[in-house]
């Protein structure tokens, strides 16, 4: 075995290696040290081929992180291991390269918890208090914690301003170890000594030589009573004596207080892990050193018996060269984007609370819109504000718009409650919801006629499954080899609620929890847009726009949404093409079977031509949608990222308050004359309320809730797939 470790470490090595030497950059004199012995532990273990490569490993003192990436860019230095949000900082202002990822004991990720003493704090008190934080930028110590003040508007942020002066504003006095340079107001409470000489100086620096630097610091902080809540991510937890846990408590979103052993329900969102970062043209070099020190002294090392990676306790000291918890490091590969390797989630973060710097991205909404016609209403939105400016961005479907959101290509949309669970699932968080009730109840505080509203009731639309009159042999029960009508792919309506019921008694549906699949036993053929095979045969694409695909999950096919599948049941202008049962929703029935005749596309067709399919086998007419139904479905939400809720919200209540005053110039909850219905919002709107104090879960009901959630637990999902690469894991 010892042989083929050898040759292994050999062949590592074999490749453009010899004669290079790894300058690893240190920020304490204990980290010093075990770099030292590190040196000298390579020298021992590993073979001569390697040792020519690698035994003039030598170790750059720096007095920061910050420093580290300068010494790296100057090539003084070679490699450094930082937390996330700095790596960020090192690859995308700086030029550097992350060559490897610190995965840790119970995933690849890391939980941001605040802290405080056994005291009445919580999450909505904490303005004019002290805080500790393990570092500027960092994920669990500032990043996430900010996110978190900043999506529930309990952390005011004017858009003239810096975040930093945000919150020294909001804070009564802070340590923020490494936030010296851009906001000396952010360290009034560190400790580090003070030096006019820049290498002597360790006052909030990011370095071990100032004592409430990183997690652990910023609990010492804590525990020093120098700060009233520290915020740390969950590893750092471990550091606290069974004895003293008691006196600890966690801030939980909700505004309770749980036991530090609940980190995993009660903290303020998750992240990534460290990771190393080198230059781009010494990225290959790094990598093959990386894995001969690990391959010897990592957890699993052949040599861990002379030197430990990832020990710091012998220096008298935590978390040296490598973070102390680390199980072992993943190296990456060269095609990995700074995205990929941070996750969208976190990337969309650090760049909503400005890590790149301000841009002409930080001064407009970018809605999504996902068809011609939807684009035509955005636009005219635009004009017709006086608010932040809006910009409107194409998708190809809700889905789209989600990806494109985590992305930070978009900022926000209205999804039904299908999506919004997927967009919940992908992290993305409620802003407002659509309010169908007869009357908008004025925020508390707020004057009638104002643009602020909320509720606590969230009046339902209902799934309907609707018939020509003439058809009377189509009922439940009866429905192999009927020709369909569905609004879209994961449209609570027209997908997620007819495969609950019996469709046909020759199929059993609960055989199967996929809907897509139950529609493809029991339907001859149908029109479900977004879907593929004989459940697109209906379907016939759009005249909207030259190249239009038939079954598009999007306006642009013409039997797309409530109206499309209208359309679908008397079919096409030709009188062909049409089903025999269309599964949609029950609002603004009446005005979208009116709107054939006008708008030329069906002649004499009234309300009274159709019937509504009852579970119990009756029919009823149209108006009876309050007994007969599929179900009640929750409202459609704007979703957004975390960091950018207020702004969202703002600018939505500020376009309601200035379009309010003109309805008859421009209607936000109006499509009819855009030649379809449901562009934007749905038409039955009434006002949006506000919910980015709630979460979506809460939204969308329990009922509702478990029922979609069963069904993609046995639904293959492209978009929830993808989600689900960019969410890292805790065990």
């Amino acid at each position: 075995m010892k042989t083929e470790f050898v040759l292994l470490i050999i062949v590592i090595f074999s490749r453009n290696c010899f004669g290079k030497k790894t300058r690893w950059c240190t920020v304490s004199e204990p980290e010093q040290r075990k770099c030292a012995e590190l040196a000298k532990a390579l020298v021992t273990v590993l073979p001569p081929a390697a040792v020519s490569a690698f035994a003039r490993l030598s170790c750059i003192r720096a007095y920061s992180t910050a420093d580290c990436i300068n010494k790296i860019r100057a090539n003084r230095a070679d490699a450094v291991t930082l937390n996330a949000g700095e790596v960020y900082t090192a690859v995308k202002q700086f030029g550097l390269t992350a060559v490897a990822k610190e995965i840790y004991s119970d995933g690849g990720c890391v939980l941001a918890v605040a802290v405080v003493k056994n005291s009445s704090l919580d999450v909505r008190s904490l303005q004019g208090r002290r805080s500790c934080h393990a570092g500027a930028r960092w994920t669990a110590g500032w990043s996430l914690p900010l996110g978190f003040l900043l999506s529930r508007n309990y952390l005011p942020w004017a858009e003239e301003q810096p975040l930093t002066q945000a919150v020294s504003d909001f804070f009564s006095a802070s340590c923020v170890p490494g936030a010296a340079a851009t906001a000396p107001n952010l360290c009034t409470l560190c400790q580090g000594q003070k030096s006019y000489i820049r290498q002597r100086n360790f006052h909030c620096e990011t370095s071990h030589n100032e004592p409430f630097y990183n997690s652990l610091g910023a609990l010492r902080c804590l525990k020093t009573g120098k700060g009233d809540v520290a915020f740390v991510d969950h590893i750092a937890l471990d550091s606290i004596e069974d004895l003293e846990k008691e006196d600890y408590r966690l801030l939980c979103t909700d505004g309770s207080r749980a036991y530090l052993s609940e980190f995993r329900r009660c903290n303020l969102g998750r992240g990534p892990g460290g990771g190393v970062v080198t230059r781009f043209n010494y990225r290959k070099v790094a990598r093959k050193f990386l894995l001969a020190a690990q391959m010897a002294f990592g957890r699993r090392g052949r040599d861990r018996q002379r030197f430990q990676l990832f020990e710091s306790g012998s220096y008298g000291s935590s978390d040296l060269l490598f973070r102390d918890a680390t199980e072992k490091l993943a190296v990456l590969p060269d095609d990995k984007d700074i995205s990929q390797v941070l996750g969208l989630d976190y990337v969309a973060l650090l760049k909503g609370l400005g890590h790149e710097g301000s841009s002409l991205e930080d001064s407009v909404i970018r809605w999504c819109c996902i068809s011609n016609a939807e684009q035509r209403k955005c636009e005219d939105w635009a004009l017709s504000i006086k608010s932040d400016p809006l910009v409107c961005v194409r998708a190809s479907s809700m889905s789209n718009c989600i990806e494109k959101i985590k992305a930070n290509e978009v900022d926000a949309v209205s999804l039904d409650a299908t999506h919004a669970f997927i967009a919940g699932k992908c992290g993305l968080v409620p802003v407002v919801a659509e309010y169908y009730g007869e009357t908008c109840i004025p925020a508390e505080g707020g004057t009638k006629g104002a643009a602020h509203f909320e509720s606590d009731v969230f009046p339902p639309v209902y799934a309907v499954a609707v018939v020509r009159r003439s058809s009377r042999s189509v009922l439940f029960g009866n429905m192999a080899g009927r020709r369909s009508c569905h609004g879209h792919m994961y449209s609570p309506a027209g997908w997620l609620m007819p495969a609950r019921h019996n469709l046909s008694s020759q199929h059993n549906s609960s055989n199967n929890c996929d809907p897509s699949k139950v529609y493809s036993e029991v339907f001859w053929k149908g029109c479900l847009p977004g879907l593929q095979g004989d459940l697109c045969k209906v379907c016939i694409g759009g005249n909207v726009e030259p190249g239009t695909k038939r079954c598009a999950d999007n306006h642009n096919e013409r039997y797309y949404g409530n109206l499309g599948a209208i359309r679908c049941l008397v079919g096409d202008p030709s009188g062909k093409s049409y089903g025999d049962v269309a599964f949609l929703e029950h609002h603004n029935l009446d005005d979208n079977i009116q709107s054939l005749g006008p708008s030329g596309w069906a002649e004499g067709w009234l309300p009274l031509d159709f019937e509504l399919l009852c579970q119990d086998g009756r029919r009823a007419p149209l108006s009876q949608w309050e007994s007969c139904h599929l179900g009640a479905i929750p409202p459609n939400v704007v979703m957004t990222r975390p960091v950018l809720t207020a702004r969202v919200y703002d600018f939505l209540m500020k376009s309601q308050e200035t379009l309010a005053v003109h309805p008859e110039e421009f209607n936000l909850f109006e499509s009819h004359q855009y030649g379809e219905s449901d562009l934007l919002f749905k038409d039955a709107t009434q006002c949006l309320v506000h919910t980015s104090h709630l979460d979506y879960r809460t939204i969308l009901g329990e009922e509702f809730y478990r029922t979609v959630e069963a069904v993609f637990n046995c639904t293959q999902s492209d978009i929830l797939e993808f989600c689900a690469q960019d969410v890292c894991t805790i065990f």
